[in-house]
């Protein structure tokens, strides 16, 4: 059977599910949000027992760690079957890449398995960041020279 690319664009849209967009949008926004309000309630506890500058420093950690936590016992899977881009966006969601990654490759062994494929989709975006860092640096320490 042979279609022409119309025929084929009217067969695709007829098998195709509607997706809800703004109901998607609600959600991802709603459970990003929630992320973000976790980790704000964090921060505001961790600064009644430390001082704010530290609270700078130990909050990533918590929830990276959180994140890591959530993927390992199969929460954070399902929490991004239904939030989609609102589990991603948040640092949570760097950590839930890095640690599906070493969950996945782990039977593979410590250093050809989760040495080599723990950062496979997260080690982009680490690889980036730090190039980008040291040349904002450089243009940041050449423009106050002058």
């Amino acid at each position: 059977m042979k279609m022409n690319k119309q025929e084929y664009n009217q067969y695709l849209k007829k098998k195709t599910p509607n997706s809800p967009i703004l109901k998607d949008c609600i959600i991802a926004f709603l459970v990003g949000g929630g992320i973000c309000c976790i980790g704000q309630g964090i921060s505001d506890l961790l600064g009644i027992w430390i001082h704010n500058d530290e609270v700078k420093l130990w909050l990533p950690i918590c929830m990276v760690f959180l994140g890591a936590l959530f993927t390992a016992i199969g929460i954070y899977d399902k929490l991004g079957k239904y939030a989609g881009g609102g589990s991603i966006i948040p640092i949570t969601g760097f950590a839930n890449s890095v640690a599906s990654a070493a969950i996945e490759f782990k039977h593979e062994g410590f250093v050809l398995g989760l040495g080599a494929k723990i950062f496979q989709i997260a080690g982009p975006v680490i690889a980036y960041g730090t190039v980008a860092s040291v040349v904002y640096g450089i243009i940041y320490w050449i423009t106050t020279l002058f």
